[in-house]
């Protein structure tokens, strides 16, 4: 949005180049910062900042993740071994859903759109992260518009602008 006054700047006088420049400095940046605020904001299993890494794999966190394999079904645990992420296809698009939040991704009319979703599940203590998830996932799939209306969304645009900021499995 901001490369349009950038152009008309340089229309209008060619000597506001540096300042052409600056528009362009911030229409490339803006979009950036929010895809990696995105990307980061919806934690997966695993990742670095999992609760399942921190409290290690003890008997709970075993149990957690055998009823989530149950949820997710046999197509789902594929996608859950290699990404952390839990997949759900609802009437809004493709979900995967984290400890922390969830992406919605669709197809628009320039190639897939992702938006990142922030929502936890309260008053969680010492669940295990795999009960996290599968709570999150099981109010998705209870009601899909609800859980979009309640979550924040922290970004929405382009996948590709997302999937530079996630590790090489979850793209």
């Amino acid at each position: 949005m901001f490369s349009v006054p950038g152009v008309a700047l340089l229309w209008i006088e060619p000597l506001t180049f540096p300042i052409a420049l600056l528009c362009f400095a911030h229409a490339w940046a803006v979009p950036w910062i929010q895809a990696r605020r995105g990307a980061q904001s919806v934690v997966a299993l695993g990742s670095k900042r999992s609760a399942a890494v921190r409290d290690g794999a003890t008997g709970p966190e075993r149990v957690a993740l055998g009823l989530l394999a149950d949820l997710v079904g046999r197509d789902g645990i594929d996608c859950l071994k290699m990404t952390g992420f839990a997949s759900y296809g609802g009437e809004l698009g493709l979900w995967l859903v984290g400890e922390q939040g969830a992406f919605l991704v669709r197809d628009g009319v320039l190639g897939k759109r992702v938006f990142s979703w922030c929502v936890r599940v309260g008053d969680a203590g010492d669940l295990p992260a795999a009960d996290r998830v599968a709570h999150l996932f099981l109010a998705l799939r209870e009601d899909e518009a609800g859980f979009a209306t309640i979550a924040n969304l922290n970004f929405s645009g382009a996948g590709w602008r997302v999937r530079q900021h996630l590790r090489a499995a979850q793209r």
